[in-house]
């Protein structure tokens, strides 16, 4: 008697970035990952066999594995992001590979906005640097969960434990004032591939977990905010089937679910507009659901034809967003040309866009010491501050320490439609009042 086939088990994914100073091994280690771990295909290793004596000294060079660009492996640094997809029987990973050098910061802001997890490394012969500090500081900034404290090439002084003791307490010493909960500190060697998969012999006073091993374990479902319902709308779907009857009427509104839980009869309030009314369906990739979750994408169909279109958001109407026009953020700057006040730029906050000027420049953080330094003048390319802006219209947002996906922008340059910030908004100073939302998007 043949037994029923039992479902896939399922497997979540993490998101995680690597970075550090330069030459620290960032590339290496992802490719001692995906090497050790078998997840790479025969043409991958085929084409790291014939790049070794051109790249590697006639040795398999990891590194090439991540590090794809020609000027890349040229001059033996990263320069842009690389992203890898890797997969165990546990966990599927995305692995973003950011750049060390400091003219690169904007790089790797990009590569750490969606991570789970943050994998700093340090050459254990050269300590904690100005990159390790600065890296730290942006994953702290972006409210990165869990972080990694690599201390990488450990063969190079000798397996000694005390030297990863010392530069653990470095670390010790500024972490508190970061507010980063959740650390982990792996002594390893990404070259020889001792503490990456498997358990190194050269580190018997060492009891923790192998770096894969951490990766496989680590708690991210509560990563997500599961309280507040949000949905900001991407589009309105109208599929048009004259054969199909059921599909002739069929009005819903697609986008990812940016926060909470949705569940079919729950009563949702439309921003702008301030309407309530109820789920009357929720269809996904896989068909119709009776509920559905942060970060998945759905379709919702309301009880109620409404005017909701492309930036408009769909709210739990007893947990409120913030909204107004006055924001007050924290910003990475990413352009060559220093950021003033009184500059206008386009701000694009989930998937609505609108126009901004910055009012004030609060003070820029000055990685050394991670003290704020007031009243800059601007900031300039790579800088962190802290702005304040005022929009042509109301935005509906929470704070990023609450919520990463409504409570984070990018400015875009008018002119040029270039990328220039990637903006962090502090939490609202009160909720949004429906009775005052009744305004065109």
């Amino acid at each position: 008697m043949l037994m029923p086939l039992s479902p896939p088990p399922v497997v979540d994914i993490l998101r995680f970035n690597t970075c550090g100073s330069v030459d620290d091994g960032k590339s290496t280690l992802i490719g001692r990952l995906l090497y050790d771990s078998k997840s790479l295909m025969e043409d991958q290793l085929e084409a790291l066999e014939r790049s070794a004596d051109l790249t590697g000294g006639g040795q398999i060079n990891l590194a090439n594995l991540t590090d794809g660009l020609r000027a890349e492996r040229e001059q033996g640094i990263t320069i842009d992001v690389a992203y890898r997809y890797f997969a165990t029987a546990r966990r599927r990973f995305i692995i973003a590979d950011a750049p060390g050098h400091v003219q690169y910061t904007r790089n790797m802001v990009t590569g750490a906005s969606t991570a789970n997890l943050s994998i700093v490394l340090v050459d254990a012969r050269a300590g904690v640097g100005e990159q390790s500090r600065r890296h730290t500081a942006i994953a702290s900034l972006l409210r990165i969960p869990h972080l990694v404290v690599a201390v990488n090439k450990m063969d190079l002084v000798g397996w000694s434990e005390d030297r990863f003791r010392e530069i653990r307490a470095q670390f010790e010493e500024f972490l508190p004032r970061l507010g980063m909960r959740d650390v982990q500190f792996i002594p390893l060697s990404a070259l020889g591939g001792d503490n990456v998969v498997a358990p190194s012999p050269h580190t018997p006073w060492y009891a923790g977990p192998t770096l894969l091993s951490h990766l496989e374990d680590v708690h991210i479902g509560s990563d997500w905010n599961l309280h507040d319902f949000r949905l900001p709308v991407q589009w309105v779907n109208r599929p048009h089937h004259p054969g199909d009857a059921r599909l002739h009427d069929f009005r819903g509104f697609s986008g990812q679910i940016a926060g909470g839980v949705v569940r079919r009869g729950q009563t949702v309030l439309a921003l702008p507009g301030g309407i309530r009314t109820t789920v009357q369906e929720i269809h996904t990739y896989d068909g119709a659901v009776e509920e559905a979750f942060c970060p998945q994408s759905v379709t919702l169909v309301l009880a109620h034809d409404l005017d909701v279109s492309r930036g408009s958001m769909l709210v739990s109407p007893d947990r409120l967003p913030g909204g107004g026009t006055s924001l007050h953020a924290k910003i990475c700057w990413m352009h060559p040309r220093a950021l003033q006040p009184g500059r206008k730029f386009l701000l694009k906050h989930t998937t609505n866009t609108v126009q901004a000027v910055v009012t004030g420049i609060e003070h820029r953080l000055d990685i050394a010491s991670l003290e704020p330094q007031p009243a800059p003048a601007g900031l300039t390319l790579n800088d962190l501050g802290e702005i304040r802006l005022r929009t042509a219209r109301p935005v509906f947002y929470d704070g990023y320490g609450t919520n990463r996906l409504t409570g984070s922008f990018i400015l875009i340059d008018p002119g040029t439609h270039e990328t220039v910030a990637a903006g962090l908004l502090h939490p609202p100073t009160e909720a949004v009042r429906p009775e005052d939302t009744d305004y065109a998007i």
